[in-house]
């Protein structure tokens, strides 16, 4: 039986061990964390993704779970209203589409995964391969030897750092920062995102149905000196600075992010490789191809990316060399795809003048009287539907051993 390591417990992580168990493989899946890490925000599944889920099983757990989500609203700095828009519009989702909760998707996954070994509270410190296995030092358990080694531990993936050299030559950014963190329910709406667009920055708060605090959202532009993404105080000071003097509940928002146990700040960036393996490791999700928050497609991307890489090392037979081939050769038109909404979706979400906020919200206001109006939301969504489902799923191949 062929030994496998995944290193990261978030979605492609255990996405992965689920179809490698499948397949006859034996996954073992490390977490720097020291347990599940139930924070994040809404996350879309569709398209491919959302046949990944049902062939997995576990299409009405998902499903269960949706955020229910069912408009934004767009406030000025004194709060007053600007104009609303149809969730359906507002996040590029279809009737099949599901949304749901980072956390929520990441609970489902290792609940499914209930077979497979998780090692919490360690990292991998150093990979030793050689002609038939990868030697693995962790930080703190001792050494253990694999048959392969995945890395499913995103953005700043130790894998991708230690298999292919400084994660910074990877990672092309996109000259904006966001920043999520947890916030009293009284600062949202049930079921509705409000939006706060300034000239170059975005501040958005919501609350899923039933949910028993909120979420908040800052979207900016990278700040001359970017504090390291391991240093939380200077991440927390560079968010406040950048915020200094803006209206609506910033300031409010800005002072609760000093209680948020699930503070994320980082930039805006997408992970660019020519390759994704070398010899028996390799990178599956955002640490081998991130889109950035931006796409609104990363979470697709991790589902897709793992049925294809379980696959294609099962009809391989579980040789590395052949499988990683295969993987790379269906994947890559797809992450391109989905890749390139990025930029796309990013102009949308942070407007650069008070010109074009006014545009913006005088659209969303007359579009419910517009002619064409059907036509005009098709050629938003339809990029959207396009990029998920610019794949065609492999069968799944017969178990190895």
């Amino acid at each position: 039986m062929t030994d496998v390591l995944i290193s990261g417990a978030g979605v492609a992580g255990p996405a992965l061990a689920w179809w490698l168990r499948r397949h006859g493989f034996r996954p073992t899946v490390v977490e720097r964390a020291p347990a599940l890490r139930d924070s994040g925000y809404k996350v879309d599944i569709r398209g491919a993704a959302l046949t990944v889920v049902d062939r997995m099983g576990l299409r009405e757990e998902v499903s269960r779970h949706d955020t229910g989500m069912r408009l934004a609203r767009f406030v000025d700095a004194d709060g007053a209203q600007l104009a609303t828009m149809d969730a359906a519009l507002f996040g590029g989702r279809e009737g099949d589409d599901v949304e749901i909760m980072r956390g929520d998707l990441a609970r489902i996954l290792v609940d499914a995964t209930d077979d497979v070994e998780y090692v919490h509270g360690d990292s991998i410190a150093a990979l030793s391969p050689s002609g038939d296995g990868v030697e693995v030092a962790f930080e703190r358990g001792s050494n253990r030897r694999f048959d392969l080694v995945i890395g499913a531990d995103g953005l700043h993936s130790t894998v991708r750092r230690l298999a292919f050299g400084p994660g910074s030559a990877h990672l092309r950014p996109l000259g904006h920062h966001i920043a999520i963190f947890t916030v009293p329910a009284e600062y949202g709406e049930e079921r509705v995102e409000l939006m706060h667009p300034a000239p170059g920055r975005t501040v958005g708060v919501y609350r899923t149905a039933g949910a028993p605090d909120a979420r908040a959202l800052f979207l900016f532009p990278s700040p001359a000196e970017e504090p390291d993404h391991r240093d939380v105080a200077a991440q927390r000071t560079a968010l406040a600075r950048a915020f200094a003097g803006s209206g609506w509940r910033v300031p409010e928002l800005l002072d609760a992010m000093a209680d948020a146990p699930d503070f994320y700040f980082d930039a805006m960036s997408q992970v660019r490789m020519d390759r994704w393996s070398t010899g028996r490791i390799a990178l599956v999700g955002d640490a081998g191809y991130g889109a950035s928050p931006a796409s609104g497609q990363g979470t697709s991307l991790s589902l897709v990316g793992a049925y294809v890489l379980a696959a294609s090392l099962a009809e391989a037979g579980g040789d590395p060399a052949a499988g990683f081939a295969a993987y790379e050769r269906r994947m890559r038109p797809f992450v391109a795809a989905n890749q390139q909404l990025a930029e796309r979706n990013l102009k949308g979400m942070v407007l650069g003048s008070a010109a074009q906020i006014r545009f913006q919200t005088l659209m969303l206001r007359l579009m419910p009287r517009l002619p064409g109006r059907e036509r005009m939301i098709r050629r938003v969504t339809e990029p959207i539907r396009k990029a998920a489902t610019a794949i065609t799923l492999p069968d799944v191949p017969a178990a190895v051993h």
